[in-house]
């Protein structure tokens, strides 16, 4: 089985800890760290420095009664003490053989390649909020970041062992759609009768339309508002040409989720909870955090202070006893912990939405409705700007569409395949054309997926198509080109990887075996410290090492011989190596939403 090594250090270190200082002294498993510099070892436990203050002991005198102490001859070379009391340790060879020989063979009717691993803990309910566009408009740009980062977090949560459902919590309901359906009813008076025979090719140019009619029409708009009263009053014949909008809207919608393999998002908009609003607020009324301000009923929490220092309102009924975002947030909340059943909670949405999930969150907690067990987790992202720095925008000055950022990005992919053809791994042999529209679409796709992701999520970050399609540096080009590169090993080689023998020992020796095979088990890792802290930028920075681990250990002048490798033993264990790199970048891709390719 594919072990975490930190976390196999942590039980070892743990146990050592309180049988040489007794059961109740304190144990945090973030004592035990990669080491950052490679000439010290692999990993480091720093856990004497804050023994010390607890046990009233020099830290070195702890380190090295930890290190007579802890049993780790089975993992890594004799312990060194460095500085006022770190334990350094360096993997041994043969621990890394064991560990990369345990990895069983690709099942391959399964969804993705877990490589073996198990995950220890235990498993959680999750809820992640992400995309939601606004129904009343195409997606646009500002919905990639949090599509592509709710769907990686979601799927590595789930590769975790967590249970995930996500949620697009649409915006589907409000004053917009009364203008929106006038316009329906006054373009389209079929779709009265027939709903299902809706089409509208261009739903940015059909809300122009209609915002036109609205603010040049006095007849119109009071139409419009009547349909609003209409809508949220339940007359049929209006619901249902809201209805047929919304569906339309969503048929363009998944169009984009389809193309970037998101399957599993649960359309939930905010009319899902119409029903809900007077029960959730009067709820809060009930337990006294709702308050009558200017009309309006109002929730004020600690800390949350307007410029003038004085209380922060979080309304949730508005003096006209229409309710509002923050009650439908609030209910859906209610909905996810009560119905769902979930004990996370995550929404993607933007740093400018930060001050209202900063509010809803302590609200929740305030109420009561979250356990200390719940968390509630805000996954603030930065905006993507254009390549000169401002914000990202059309030559006209108008909104980009996804669905043409997402065409252009798979052209220019093409026009870089085209380029390249001829130069590639397999001595110029030449695409057809289905297989070059089938990696133009993979790379193109993969290119702005990769990009986003590789970015700290709190900052902006520019959109360079050129960089992103760069098959040099931490792209998705490089990562596709190294993963097919070592499937064309096997080609090259007439060697199919998948038949090579799962228990055929795998010998590490040579230092550029060593360093590969330290990068690979690195990867539960990994896992873990994105399960615990939402960062898939870290995953792409593993990927990148241990590809560029890979080039190391493939170098014929830094690295070893590997179809040719003699004996035979040598020459499997190596295969078995390219294998085991391929399958761990394919994972991890997969992870990333991203899907490789067999060549390029």
């Amino acid at each position: 089985m594919f072990s975490n090594t930190m976390q196999l250090l942590g039980d070892r270190f743990r146990h050592a800890v309180r049988s040489s200082f007794g059961e109740e002294c304190p144990f945090d498993e973030q004592w035990i760290k990669p080491c950052n510099d490679p000439k010290f070892g692999d990993y480091q436990f720093n856990g004497a420095l804050p023994l010390a203050k607890s046990l009233k002991k020099k830290p070195r005198d702890i380190a090295e009664t930890l290190a007579a102490a802890v049993d780790l001859a089975d993992i890594s070379e004799p312990l060194e003490i460095a500085g006022p009391g770190f334990l350094n340790l360096r993997l041994t060879n043969a621990f890394l053989s064991t560990a990369l020989t345990s990895i069983p063979a690709e099942q391959n009717d399964a969804e993705y390649d877990r490589l073996g691993l198990q995950f220890d803990g235990e498993t959680e309910t999750v809820v992640v909020d992400m995309s939601s566009p606004n129904l009343a408009k195409e997606m646009h740009v500002g919905h990639l970041r949090s599509t592509v980062i709710g769907e990686s977090v979601a799927r590595i949560l789930e590769f975790a062992g967590h249970t995930v459902e996500r949620v697009n919590h649409v915006g589907d309901w409000g004053t917009q759609f009364g203008m929106l359906i006038t316009h329906l009813r006054d373009v389209n008076p079929q779709v009265i009768n027939d709903p299902d025979s809706l089409a509208i090719s261009d739903l940015e140019a059909f809300y122009v339309e209609a915002k036109k009619a609205f603010d040049s029409s006095k007849e119109f708009a009071d139409r419009a508002r009547q349909a609003v009263v209409q809508l949220q009053g339940g007359d049929e014949e209006t619901l249902a040409v809201w209805r047929a909008f919304c569906n339309e809207s969503l048929r363009h919608c998944h169009a984009i989720y389809d193309r970037l393999d998101i399957t599993k998002l649960i359309d939930r908009g905010e009319s899902f909870y119409n029903e809900q609003l007077a029960a959730t607020v009067q709820e809060l009324t009930d337990a006294g955090m709702v308050e009558t301000s200017d009309g309006a009923e109002c929730i004020f929490l600690d800390d949350f202070k307007n410029r003038d220092g004085d209380p922060l309102p979080m309304i949730v009924r508005k003096s006209d006893g229409g309710f509002n975002y923050s009650a439908t947030d609030l209910a859906a909340v209610r909905h996810r912990l009560r119905e769902v059943g979930a004990t996370r909670l995550i929404y993607v949405v933007g740093i400018p939405q930060q001050q209202h999930f900063a509010m809803l969150i302590a609200a929740i907690h305030k109420s009561g409705w979250a356990t200390s067990s719940v968390r509630l987790e805000h996954l603030a992202f930065g905006s993507m700007l254009g390549p000169d720095g401002r914000p990202f925008k059309t030559r006209e000055g108008g909104t980009v569409k996804l669905k043409n950022l997402l065409e252009e990005a798979v052209q220019a992919a093409r026009a870089a395949i085209d380029k390249r053809q001829g130069g590639d791994e397999e001595g110029g042999r030449a695409l057809s054309e289905s297989q070059k529209r089938s990696i133009s679409e993979a790379v193109g796709l993969g290119a702005v997926k990769y990009a986003d992701l590789s970015h700290s999520l709190t900052t902006d970050y520019r959109f360079d198509m050129n960089k992103m399609l760069s098959f040099e540096g931490n792209t998705a080009p490089y990562m596709l080109y190294a993963y097919a590169r070592i499937r064309s090993i096997g080609r090259k080689a007439g060697i199919d990887f998948d038949k090579l023998p799962s228990d055929a020992p795998i010998e590490i020796e040579h230092d550029a075996e060593i360093a590969l095979a330290k990068m690979i088990t690195r990867f539960p890792e990994v896992i873990n410290q994105i399960v615990r802290d939402l960062r898939p930028n870290v995953l792409t920075e593993y990927l990148y090492e241990l590809s560029k681990a890979f080039s190391r250990f493939y170098d014929r002048r830094h690295g070893v011989r590997v179809t040719d490798a003699e004996p035979e033993s040598t020459r499997t264990s190596r295969l078995r190596l390219c294998q085991i790199t391929a399958r761990t970048i394919k994972s991890g891709l997969y992870l990333l939403g991203i899907d490789t390719i067999e060549q390029m």
